[in-house]
């Protein structure tokens, strides 16, 4: 089944506020077998200039991920989230995630079209402070594969 196109453009409504802590900040750094300091280090950090821990810049997919949901799950859509596959993602920052940030993610489907039988799905996720502060903005596309009605 296609993506209905008529949702592009539409905002959903932003996910419940998530509160940065220090400690997911280092698990996730080392998750990804970072060893900058300033994610891991308080002292290392503040001697570097920010307030607090800095996340790596790939954390923010944690916010647009879970705010995504309410896309892919939204029956109207159309999209049969067990044919997708994710075809790009990238990062606009302001200024880098730290630890106290309390963030807000609002998703916005930008794009929708079609391309070798496939749906290519563009969101954007704004993340921001709960005050307002613009932080980072998340583009990610997803592909539904096989939405022409063929074999996928």
């Amino acid at each position: 089944m296609a993506l209905n196109p008529d949702f592009v453009g539409r905002t959903y409504p932003p996910a419940p506020a998530y509160l940065v802590g220090r400690e997911k900040i280092r698990e996730f750094a080392r998750a990804l077998g970072s060893t900058d300091p300033i994610h891991l280090d308080l002292v290392a950090a503040r001697d570097r200039g920010y307030p607090d821990l800095v996340a790596p810049p790939t954390y923010a997919i944690r916010l647009s991920m879970a705010a995504a949901e309410n896309v892919v799950m939204d029956p109207e859509l159309g999209l049969d989230y067990t044919k997708v596959v994710h075809g790009d993602q990238r990062f606009e920052y302001s200024r880098p995630i730290v630890a106290g940030d309390e963030l807000v993610c609002t998703v916005t489907i930008d794009a929708i079209r079609s391309a070798a039988g496939n749906d290519m799905l563009t969101t954007r996720a704004d993340i921001a402070t709960v005050d307002g502060e613009h932080v980072v903005t998340s583009y990610s596309v997803l592909v539904a594969r096989g939405t022409d009605g063929g074999d996928a």
